[in-house]
């Protein structure tokens, strides 16, 4: 079916790679693909075989957000609320509630609700290609797709509202710098150093990042206190998985740990 090539999908040694491909229209998101992106992580959930999701694209630009030829098929009346909760919310809360580490690979230009998509991805490494752009306000749009929410928590308000509003173009290098994303490296080196991790993490202990993940972002709403009680609640479920036991094993036995994800 031509909806399962607007997001391409291929799965080896633990490593899920999903890629975004519509490069013609610069990876932007129609109804298609947001649709098959939500297939491919409510298919990654609950396969014990993937260990790592990896968001990559097509081309040389990432994702320039929502595909406009299609917002403007749409007509003056459509509802834009209507049209981000049900396309762009669940893509958000899809990466974040996925329980297992996904990394995005950014090789070039990514803009509006595509910046925030990779923004919302665990780990993000981008080539010093990449630029990163809000640029809602250029059509008089608001950021969406946890824009408002992940920016200021990264970088600080201050930075965040100008950024908005001034329609800057963020270097990846000085995101890395900042703290937006993981890490900026050579163009030629993206693929190498995003294979690196992927395969790294897809050989540890995927429930026990699972659950890492879950505390972190709950901890966004928590007390200190509430924060406590969630890691020893969760520190009680990684300690009953099959990984725990088998790292605690290698280290007395002085060997290398055989993580199974489970």
């Amino acid at each position: 079916m031509a909806k399962d090539l607007t997001i391409l999908s291929s799965l080896e040694s633990g490593v899920l790679t999903l890629t975004l491909n519509r490069p013609r229209a610069l990876n932007s998101f129609n109804g298609e693909m947001a649709e098959c992106f939500l297939e491919h992580f409510e298919s990654a959930r609950s396969d014990d075989s993937a260990r790592v999701v990896v968001l990559k694209a097509s081309g040389d630009v990432f994702c320039a957000g929502q595909d406009l030829k299609e917002a403007i098929q749409m007509g003056d009346g459509h509802d834009l609320a209507e049209y981000v909760r049900a396309r762009y919310n669940p893509m958000v809360i899809a990466l974040r509630s996925i329980e297992k580490p996904v990394v995005c690979a950014v090789q070039g230009p990514v803009i509006g609700a595509g910046a925030n998509i990779a923004l919302a991805c665990d780990i993000v490494i981008a080539s010093e290609k990449a630029t990163f752009t809000q640029g809602f306000g250029r059509i008089g749009l608001i950021p969406d797709s946890g824009g408002t929410f992940f920016l200021p928590r990264l970088i600080g308000l201050p930075r965040a509202a100008a950024y908005m509003m001034l329609h800057d173009e963020i270097r990846a290098k000085d995101a890395a710098e900042m703290g937006m994303i993981y890490e900026a490296v050579p163009a030629g080196k993206l693929e190498e150093r995003v294979g690196i991790i992927a395969s790294q993490l897809s050989t540890q202990p995927t429930r026990a990042f699972g659950l890492t993940k879950r505390a972190l972002y709950l901890s966004y709403g928590n007390t200190l206190e509430e924060q406590l009680e969630i890691e020893a609640e969760l520190q009680s479920e990684a300690g009953k998985t099959h990984d725990f036991k088998e790292g605690v094993s290698a280290f007395v036995e002085k060997r290398s740990p055989e993580f199974k994800g489970k």
